[in-house]
């Protein structure tokens, strides 16, 4: 491997293939469980519930930010001069954490 070079993950195709053997699954069954985990939370974030928690692994949050207003702000670079800012519509920012067992992995 080549000085800088990044070794990239296996694809889904293979990941399937990995939890296949190591469950004793078959490939269509990962896929199915791998379906129901996102429609779970889909539901859950559907909900209005902001936490979801992958036993273990990660926790995914979502964090609503609301929309921002147009103006002049102090420049933090240049004190003493102002800024225009443009508005910013609401969103939705997704954050994930691992979790113990994720960290002590890597």
């Amino acid at each position: 491997m080549a000085k800088g070079e990044v070794k990239k993950g296996p694809t889904k195709s293979q990941l399937y293939a990995n939890l296949a053997e190591s469950t004793g699954l078959s490939r269509k069954q990962v896929a199915a469980v791998m379906d129901g985990l996102a429609a779970e939370m889909a539901a859950t974030f559907k909900k209005k519930i902001t936490d979801f928690t992958i036993p273990g692994l990660a926790k995914v949050t979502v964090v609503r930010k609301p929309a921002t207003k147009a103006g002049q702000r102090p420049n933090p670079f240049k004190p003493g001069e102002m800024m225009e800012v443009k508005a910013k519509p609401a969103r939705n920012i997704i954050r994930v954490r691992p979790l113990k067992m994720l960290k002590d992995m890597v």
